[in-house]
């Protein structure tokens, strides 16, 4: 007899099955990456960011012997062409310690969906030229763009970076936090830091405005990554690794009283962070950094704040799950504790924001609404691992993440696989649900980082209505969870139960690093999740992992297509 395969049956003998299947094997392309960065006068390059119509900012950091300086004088300009034959625009501006002698510029009356070319100038040192172009306003065909997360330094080679700047015709690079981590060269990433050379900087965890300085002049100091940056403009948010892990408003699981007050080390982080990217800084509330971004007749993009303007206190699995002596214990915090209405996570001056932005945006015709989100938006449980683990699994986990065993206990209980994710602030999202709603639900599409994991899910209410489809990206170098490494050697099995046991995940995957390349029409969006194949040396392989089709379809965004997938991955699609 003929079985009827079904999620549930796509997995029949639990984490000893293989994930292997009769999927085509990708094509793949040689790179080798770039090896040269800046020097001199320029040594971290030139970026761009946060483009308008008219208009977008352009960035530099001067290097001279300035121990004896107040202030540098710096030209600028911009043209249409990189040979500078017809510039456009010119000017000087000054900079100074006060600012850690960070350049930034905003260029105006420029010409919308246009491309331009961009430098700087101190005495007779001119920086390396820059590319950018500015947002289209009227009628716009597709858009596209690359969306990235998770660069964390000492684990590896930013090859993901190099292949974007490869790319010619991106709109934007999509940044979606973790841009820089804190920890010391003995934490997080340590061990893979000194395989490669490449230890963090300064050598002890971040903490003083000197430090946060010091570790973004060292990730601006990389080749890839200055070449991403001169080759695309960005449009960034911050997730938690730009103060410390797992942050919220009045602190971080990564900061305790004996490195200072939160409120000092999160200020300097911030000025840091302001000082080296080139965005524009909100006023007033320096962590209010929310803002929105229109594509002509096509999208608008809003990249909102999920970690320190509003955000409640995460819950952690260690004091969780000593609590939950029953199954009354867990069915009560499930419904009471976990939906607290008081559990904020926009907080209500963002959230009027985006209802604005949303109700402009459907209008105006537009038949998309992207969200530049941080952490995962859809419903995930914890697959039970409970009969698939070893003590010695357990143990080798723990010495990577000191939770494991909780977490590894809990998930037998049926609880959220992650409180740091939109699981943990339930009544949060409802409420951010009920302003997609508002405005019209149709076209949401949200853009996930945090995880250093492949998702795609569909987005839904607690009462089962589609919101929408989130579109989760791998890091740049970060390892993931659900890597075959995890667990003893399961992980990849441990992200296919997880798909199984979770209906909003469509896909799921732990396995190389990389990047979302996405296009938008006016008919539909096209996400590919390109890969490559290793980031433990210079020389690598770029292929696309998989591809999703979404189309706006009765009344919310939803997947009408998948490529590249498994045989098991298709069944669970």
């Amino acid at each position: 007899m003929t079985e009827n395969f079904t999620r549930r049956t796509a997995l029949t003998g639990g984490l000893a099955v293989s994930a292997a299947s009769c999927a085509t094997a990708p094509s793949l392309t040689s790179h080798i990456a770039v090896r040269e960065a800046a020097a001199g006068t320029f040594a971290h390059g030139v970026a761009s960011g946060d483009p308008a119509p008219n208009g977008v900012i352009i960035w530099t950091r001067v290097s001279l012997d300035i121990e004896t300086q107040d202030t540098i004088n710096v030209q600028w300009e911009a043209a249409t062409d990189s040979d500078f034959s017809v510039n456009v625009a010119s000017g000087e501006t000054t900079t100074n310690a006060a600012r850690d002698w960070t350049v930034k510029v905003e260029l105006g009356n420029l010409t919308p969906g246009s491309q331009y070319f961009y430098r700087f100038r101190v005495g007779d040192k001119t920086s390396p030229v820059g590319r950018t172009r500015t947002l289209p306003a009227s009628n716009v065909e597709k858009a596209r763009f690359a969306i990235v997360s998770c660069s964390n330094y000492p684990f590896g080679y930013f090859n993901v970076y190099d292949l974007i700047a490869q790319q010619d015709d991106l709109d934007a690079v999509i940044h979606l936090g973790d841009y820089i981590y804190e920890y010391s060269t003995e934490g997080y990433g340590g061990p893979s830091g000194k395989a490669l050379d490449r230890n963090h900087s300064p050598t002890h965890e971040i903490i003083t405005l000197s430090d946060y300085r010091t570790r973004h002049a060292q990730y601006k100091s990389d080749a890839a990554s200055q070449a991403m940056h001169a080759a695309h403009p960005v449009i960034v948010t911050w997730d938690d690794h730009e103060t410390s892990n797992n942050s919220w408003t009045d602190g971080a699981e990564n900061h305790d009283m004996s490195e200072g007050e939160w409120e000092a080390r999160r200020r300097a982080a911030l000025q840091a962070y302001y000082e080296w990217m080139p965005v524009r800084e909100p006023e007033g509330n320096a962590a209010a950094f929310f803002r929105s971004f229109s594509f002509g007749d096509l999208l608008t993009l809003t990249a909102i704040e999920t970690r320190l303007m509003a955000r409640s206190k995460q819950w952690e699995y260690a004091e969780v799950v000593p609590q939950l002596k029953n199954q009354a214990d867990v069915d009560k915090f499930m419904t009471e504790t976990l939906w607290d209405e008081s559990r904020e996570m926009l907080g209500a001056a963002q959230i009027a924001y985006i209802q604005k932005t949303l109700s402009d945006s459907k209008a105006a015709g537009q038949p998309w609404r992207l969200i530049a989100n941080q952490i995962i938006m859809a419903a995930v449980n914890a697959a039970d691992l409970t009969p698939h683990v070893t003590e010695q699994d357990i143990l080798d986990l723990e010495a990577q993440w000191a939770p494991a065993r909780s977490f590894i206990k809990s998930s037998a209980l049926g609880l959220p696989s992650n409180f740091d994710a939109w699981d943990g602030y339930p009544a949060a999202r409802e409420r951010f649900y009920d302003t997609v709603d508002s405005a019209g639900r149709d076209g949401l599409l949200v853009l996930t980082g945090d995880t250093h994991t492949w998702w795609a899910n569909d987005l839904k209410r607690h009462n089962g209505e589609q919101m929408g489809v989130e579109l989760g990206v791998h890091s740049v170098t970060s390892p993931s969870p659900y890597r075959k490494e995890f667990l003893g050697g399961k992980g990849e099995e441990y992200a296919l139960l997880t798909n199984r046991e979770n209906k909003d995940v469509r896909y799921l995957s732990g396995e190389d690093h990389g990047f979302i390349d996405l296009t938008v029409t006016h008919e539909d969006a096209e996400a590919k999740f390109v890969a490559v194949d290793t980031i433990e040396k210079l020389e690598y392989n770029a292929f696309t992992k998989v591809s999703f089709k979404i189309k706006n379809r009765n009344g919310a965004s939803g997947f009408t297509g998948a490529r590249g997938l498994t045989l098991k991955e298709r069944f669970l699609f």
